[in-house]
């Protein structure tokens, strides 16, 4: 908020009222501020602007306590008692008007006789003088509100202009004729504009814009353009919003997107987090070799076709192979080709060209392959892709271009190509539904992912680090497992891989009530193991002190928030409570 107390961006114009008073009635003027200043004056007080008026004075009660004051005879007057100059006083009567704006006091209008002349005009004009005062000092509170609002504009301006050179999009506001009456630094920007363009016309500015049909606006609200001045070339989309107030049109805002603007803005959203091969947890002999094949393929600019069982992770090493290479800097684009219907996926990947179908949207759309320029694209499940689209593919992969949906032109791209399949792709080659020649353009450098059956020295250090993770996601305060689920866990041949390992550790964890993850609460196809994979090895047979220790720990856990938690475990385990508290102690078990 400007600072209006001292009344000094307003001080010509107090001036001016100043002298008006003073040339209607024929007496001194003085206007003082808040802080006790003169900031006008008429008469003998001309010289004394900027002074500082005593603090025991009419004017400093008039401001403080917000009255009028009329001194009409100062030598028995109450306020004029305590002035220190009281017995040297020249004035004969004197007139106080405070000036208040918004409840606040900004200071005080002063009328000072110094003869008996004036002072008989201020005691015989009372009434009339001080409506008078109080329609001045009403016209100098109207300034500051003017002066305040003024400056809460330009404030407004300002930060609306900020704002908008702030904005990645350029900008411009246009009236009904199209005359120019602002634009952000980023209009400017794109276009390679140089000349003030305020007031021109934007249809003779930017030739592409179509003039908004107020019939049909709809049709012309956002469109595609391709700019071309003095050999600078721009591609992209604009779109167009109306301006209304009181239900008439005012004119149109007309934001501009630039073809490669939209490319950075993708893959900054996109940008995938950081995942190098030392996040992948595992210490197992397989998964550290292929964790060295991931390492040298990310060296390479050759197409890497990563294979393996549904749930083993080849996403995850794709991006830790792009984040490792040369390449990680730039965009990391992952489409699952299963996921996306057939007649959808090719301008998924390739993008179209405005109008290159119904439904089409206008300015086109980028493609993954164009948005992964300079980058990796990851191809999920590349073994569901139809052979009509495997054949574009391989042009791709081979000619280094692409062809979009209704393009006459082709456009050259720099990606390289990761793809993956939990399929056989050499059976589908035999059996004639996947290209060969698409088949050994992929595999080049191959990776195969070992199944979690194949790791299993790695699944306790997998659910080491997912019990806290889901822990503290789900709010709960699990800290552990026990190790009989962990031997059990080992056991169990994982179908579904990491991916069903996590599903059990959530599910666990959501429906542990303590703090140790117990056989109770983990799914029945995970503990209904055939009998003969648990007793198959010697040091899978538990002895009955194990045994023993579980089910107490197990019984601990579930009557824990009970006020006779003790002597409900006891009865559970069909021993005393004494028996309880010595094997408490055999076992070395801390209950609270």
């Amino acid at each position: 908020m400007i600072d209006m107390s001292n009344l000094q961006q307003i001080k010509e114009e107090i001036q001016n009222i100043a002298e008006a008073i003073e040339a209607v009635l024929g007496i001194d003027v003085t206007i003082v501020n808040q802080d006790l200043i003169r900031v006008a004056g008429t008469g003998i007080y001309i010289e004394k602007i900027g002074q500082k008026v005593d603090g025991y004075s009419a004017f400093n009660k008039s401001i403080r306590d917000q009255i009028e004051i009329i001194i009409d005879d100062p030598s028995c007057n109450e306020i004029c008692n305590e002035c220190y100059n009281k017995f040297h006083c020249k004035e004969f009567a004197e007139v106080c008007c405070p000036i208040i704006c918004e409840n606040q006091s900004y200071g005080v209008i002063g009328l000072i006789a110094f003869t008996d002349e004036q002072a008989d005009r201020i005691k015989n004009n009372k009434d009339s003088l001080m409506n008078f005062l109080g329609k001045m000092a009403d016209l100098i509170s109207n300034k500051i509100k003017a002066q305040i609002k003024a400056y809460e504009l330009e404030l407004e301006k300002k930060k609306l202009e900020t704002l908008l050179d702030s904005m990645d999009k350029a900008i411009v506001s246009i009236d009904v004729y199209g005359n120019i009456d602002r634009y952000n630094s980023k209009f400017k920007e794109i276009f390679n504009l140089n000349e003030n363009i305020k007031s021109k016309n934007i249809f003779k500015v930017l030739k592409f814009i179509k003039t908004p049909s107020i019939d049909n606006f709809k049709k012309n609200k956002s469109c595609s353009f391709h700019y071309k001045d003095n050999g600078y070339e721009l591609k992209g989309i604009y779109n167009i919003s109306k301006i209304i107030l009181n239900n008439e049109l005012k004119g149109y805002v007309i934001d501009f997107i630039d073809k490669k603007d939209a490319i950075k803005n993708y893959n900054k959203i996109n940008k995938d987090y950081k995942i190098t091969l030392e996040n992948i947890i595992g210490n197992s002999k397989i998964i550290n070799n292929t964790k060295k094949e991931a390492l040298m393929a990310s060296n390479s600019t050759s197409t890497v076709l990563i294979t393996g069982e549904s749930g083993t992770g080849k996403e995850l090493f794709a991006r830790a192979i792009h984040n490792h290479g040369s390449r990680c800097e730039n965009p990391f684009v992952a489409v699952n080709c299963a996921a996306i219907p057939d007649n959808l996926l090719e301008s998924e990947l390739f993008g179209y060209e405005e109008g290159a179908f119904t439904g089409a949207k206008k300015g086109g759309k980028l493609g993954k392959f164009e948005l992964a320029h300079k980058g990796t694209i990851f191809l999920d499940e590349i073994g569901d892709m139809s052979l009509h689209l495997q054949a574009k593919l391989l042009r791709v992969l081979q000619e280094k271009e692409l062809n979009k949906i209704g393009s006459n032109s082709n456009t050259l791209i720099d990606v390289r190509i990761i793809a993956a399949t939990n399929k056989d792709l050499e059976y589908m080659v035999n059996k004639g539904t996947f290209r060969e020649d698409l088949y050994y353009r992929l595999n080049v450098i191959p990776i195969k992912l070992p199944s979690l059956k194949e790791r299993k020295e790695d699944i306790r250090l997998l659910i080491e680090f997912m019990v806290p993770e889901y822990s503290k996601k789900l709010n709960k305060d699990v800290i552990g497992i026990d190790k009989d689920v962990i031997d059990i866990m080992e056991n169990y041949k994982w179908p579904g891989n990491i991916r069903e390992l996590q599903n059990v550790i959530e599910y666990s964890v959501n429906m542990s009530l303590g703090s140790i993850i117990t056989l109770d609460v983990i799914p029945n196809r995970v503990k209904n193991i055939e009998s003969e994979e648990i007793v198959i090895k010697n040091d899978n047979i538990r002895t009955l002190d194990t045994l023993e220790k579980r089910e107490i720990i197990k019984a601990l856990e579930k009557y824990k928030d009970y006020k006779k938690d003790k002597e409900l475990v006891a009865k559970a385990l069909g021993i005393s409570r004494a028996t309880l508290y010595r094997k408490l102690e055999k076992y070395n078990i801390i209950s609270k």
